[in-house]
């Protein structure tokens, strides 16, 4: 069988290799820990840099986002929380942002076409 996060053979009956075995346990320890201690949890597991970025980049369920987005979800919903704000961002939320592109025009000013520019 093939793992289901990196492709990597996985053995028979075994839906994930060890060394996504071990990724997934640090991920689940780690998640809401923040993220330099989420990516030394990662790093501690002696994996391969390449087999982790693979691992960050793995849709874990169908349509519910990448190991990034899910953690770009929890970010938010952190920085929500402490702002007094009811979390509410999923994975999800973060790939159809991450799809649609539009974060990478943030810090620019809209032009005509894009709506009303009043310079």
């Amino acid at each position: 069988m093939r793992c289901q996060l990196c492709g990597d053979s996985a053995g028979w009956w075994r839906r994930r290799c060890s060394d996504c075995r071990r990724l997934w346990d640090a991920w689940v320890q780690h998640r809401h820990d923040g993220m330099r201690r989420l990516l030394a949890g990662l790093g501690a597991t002696g994996v391969p840099p390449q087999k982790i970025e693979r691992f960050l980049a793995a849709e874990p369920q169908r349509g519910q986002g990448t190991i990034r987005d899910l953690m770009a979800a929890e970010m938010s919903n952190q920085l929500l929380a402490g702002l007094g704000q009811q979390p509410s961002q999923s994975g999800a939320d973060a790939k159809r942002l991450r799809e649609r592109g539009a974060w990478r025009t943030y810090d620019q000013r809209p032009t005509n076409d894009e709506g009303s520019d009043r310079s």
